[in-house]
């Protein structure tokens, strides 16, 4: 492995500046994660692509907020502006259950300190950035930012709050992956001081530098940078309000009116998974927050720059070989693309990074692997060849133009469209290069797999083998015993809120799952995710849920209950009690004795649930589920085989020709707002 050196790294201090012959820098990254120099990391992604175009860039990460702001000042003053990337996760989400208690670790700190960020460090590192700097301009980015951009729902305070420039006081938010918009914001900065624009800050040795004037003469007033967020007087919205700004209702109506912001909601959606977006124009307070359109989607080759910077893949040494748990977990991973056309209600991927995928090359992919195989303890198996969502590679729409006029937020829900190629050979062919490289054991996925792509029944006969050659593959070579995959709930009316497919489609892959064990002479697990506490979930649901699970002969691990965050549909359905598409009402479950009495059912194997699921069950007046959960005189054996054919009474479901189950529990209620494209 290369030996590398300090200067290896971003500076983070004036000492490392000194060492790279730096007086100033040009931009000033404060990020809420450790600083690990990797293309996972978002801080690391954004210094290096500025690096690329010759900008100075500095990093500090978790600086201390308390006292006299010493890390926040350190570095003194950019030329061209601050960037506050608060973390690769919320920092509530990061630092909080869906209970509200604290977790035990912070997977972005060393050693798993969790108290090494505020709570919404986004706001605690602007607002000191402005008390210090005033006339500096600062920028926002992240998930953090990118999913408050306007009204929003906060969980930890129960309350809708405005868009997040309102609380912080910065200057703009760029919200998605920012490689494009930093690069944009940057050259028109640095054209200024070229040009000698007439607002300029000149510091003491005569070194011109971007004041607040300059910022909102060249950038928020001058360009509309893509995929940015500000805020105007009202005569001051670039170009005035036009017929096609898409106008939302006002923050103080949402306030008094949870329609209003759920159908909000829905339009911001629909724009966030729009190849052509509208601007988005929400008035709050006396003035107003612009969004501007997105990018359209990165090119291979711009995704394929990104990833091939030359990032150390390691933490900085300032870390001193702490553990760093979340670098621990991808240190041999790669993740080969960007995007999710999923559309999962609960997700926020989609929200962030996009539905349309964006595919690295193979050649970048073998690169990194090769790095990969070059660490010292590195012992040949890689973690993950995944992504967003792992089996979504190579797969856009047949018919481009089609997707350009489409703004359904999934491409597979309710249905698979028809536009959709599902072809896995793509992928396939990532997996065998990546095997055949020298140093390479095994490569494992480690990332969600979607199974209902994998059982989806194409047109093209050819697509259909290839899809059951990497179904086999996938579990035969690409499991390191135990494949995860996510089926959420086993209520049909509950997935159709999450925009998850049937329960039954799980059966099935279980099913082959199996069957590929049994035949190839393997003994691995596949272990299901499961959400409690959904938007629509009663504890009905929940008991049946147990029921059907049980069935399958599982005892759960992986489940969790549903945390509201900012910007998806569950969180909104959840706040307003409503549907943002069919302004229906919907039920869920807030008090902590709700959440508690839905999240028990996972656990009905541990003896100290027993008798208060008993008793939930008496109280709602399904002892029968009682009687199927505790029956110890039925033996357990005929479940093991086909087992998801089975309903709650343990009779068989019907099959129509294609071995699919005709069985419904609720029919599809089809949605006309949600399926025009």
């Amino acid at each position: 492995m290369k030996d590398f050196r300090l200067t290896d790294w971003l500076p983070t201090t004036k000492k490392e500046m000194e060492l790279r012959g730096w007086d100033d820098v040009d931009v000033i990254l404060f990020s809420g994660d450790a600083y690990v120099d990797h293309p996972s990391f978002g801080a690391a992604v954004i210094g290096r692509i500025l690096e690329a175009e010759g900008y100075r860039v500095a990093i500090v990460p978790q600086p201390d907020w308390h006292g006299d702001f010493r890390d926040f000042k350190k570095l003194g003053r950019p030329r061209l502006w601050f960037g506050v990337a608060p973390g690769c996760m919320d920092s509530m989400v990061n630092k909080y259950t869906a209970n509200r208690r604290l977790r035990s670790e912070d997977a972005y700190s060393p050693d798993g300190r969790h108290d090494l960020r505020p709570e919404y460090p986004t706001i605690v590192y602007s607002q000191i950035l402005k008390q210090l700097y005033p006339d500096v301009p600062v920028i926002l980015g992240g998930i953090e930012a990118s999913l408050r951009r306007l009204t929003h729902y906060d969980y930890w305070q129960e309350r809708f709050r405005p868009s997040i420039l309102c609380d912080s006081g910065a200057d703009m938010i760029i919200y998605g992956m920012g490689e494009k918009a930093v690069v944009e914001i940057s050259n028109h900065l640095q054209m200024a001081i070229e040009d000698g624009n007439a607002h300029l800050d000149y510091a003491e040795d005569g070194t011109a530098r971007v004041g607040m004037k300059t910022f909102r003469d060249v950038i928020t007033h001058g360009h509309c940078i893509p995929q940015t967020v500000s805020i105007y007087n009202k005569e001051d919205i670039p170009g005035g309000i036009v017929p096609n700004d898409l106008i939302l209702h006002a923050h103080e109506t949402c306030l008094k009116d949870m329609k209003a912001q759920a159908e909000n909601f829905r339009h911001i959606e629909e724009e966030s998974n729009k190849y052509h977006a509208q601007r988005i124009i929400q008035p709050t307070g006396r003035r107003y927050v612009v969004v501007n359109p997105p990018y359209p989607p990165m090119t291979q080759d711009e995704i394929d720059h990104s990833f091939d910077l030359p990032y150390t893949r390691l933490p900085h040494p300032k870390y001193k070989g702490k553990r760093i748990p979340a670098y621990e977990m991808i240190k041999f991973s790669v993740n080969l693309h960007r995007g999710c056309f999923g559309g999962c209600a609960f997700c926020t991927i989609s929200a962030h990074q996009g539905k349309f995928i964006v595919n690295r090359s193979k050649e970048s992919i073998l690169k990194e692997v090769r790095q990969i195989t070059e660490m010292p303890d590195f012992k040949g198996n890689l973690s993950d060849l995944g992504g967003p969502s792992a089996n979504m590679y190579g797969m856009k729409g047949k018919n481009l133009k089609a997707c350009e006029r489409c703004k359904r937020p999934s491409c597979i829900h309710p249905e698979i469209c028809p536009n959709l190629n599902t072809d896995h050979t793509a992928l396939l062919d990532i997996y065998h290069a990546v095997d055949a490289l020298p140093g390479i054991k095994r490569s494992y996925i480690g990332s969600g797999v979607r199974y209902d792509l994998l059982l989806h029944d194409a047109k093209d006969a050819r697509i259909n083998q290839v899809n059951a050659e990497y179904t086999r593959e996938l579990i035969t070579r690409h499991v390191s015993g135990r494949l995860k995959v996510a089926p959420e709930h086993t209520s049909e009316r509950v997935l159709e809120l999450m925009r998850k497919p049937s329960f039954r489609l799980f059966g099935e892959f279980k099913n082959i799952f199996d069957r590929i064990n049994r035949e190839a002479g393997l003994r691995q697990q596949i272990i299901p995710y499961f959400i409690s506490s959904h938007p629509g979930c009663t504890e009905e649901d929940m008991a049946e849920l147990a029921v059907l699970t049980k069935r399958m002969d599982f005892q759960l691990e992986q489940v969790q209950d549903f945390t509201p965050t900012p910007m998806t549909v569950s969180t909104e359905a959840w706040a307003t009690g409503y549907h943002p598409y069919t302004f229906e009402p919907v039920y869920s479950a807030k008090s902590p004795r709700e959440k508690l009495a839905q999240r028990m059912f996972f656990f009905w194997y541990k003896p100290e649930e027993q008798p208060k699921i008993k008793a939930e069950l008496r109280r709602i007046g399904r002892k029968d589920l009682a009687d199927k959960l505790f029956d110890r005189t039925r033996p357990v054996e005929w479940n093991k085989k086909e087992n998801a054919c089975y309903d709650l009474e343990g009779r068989r479901r019907s099959e129509g020709r294609s071995g699919h189950s005709n069985h419904r529990t609720v029919p599809k209620r089809r949605n006309p707002r949600r399926e025009k494209s």
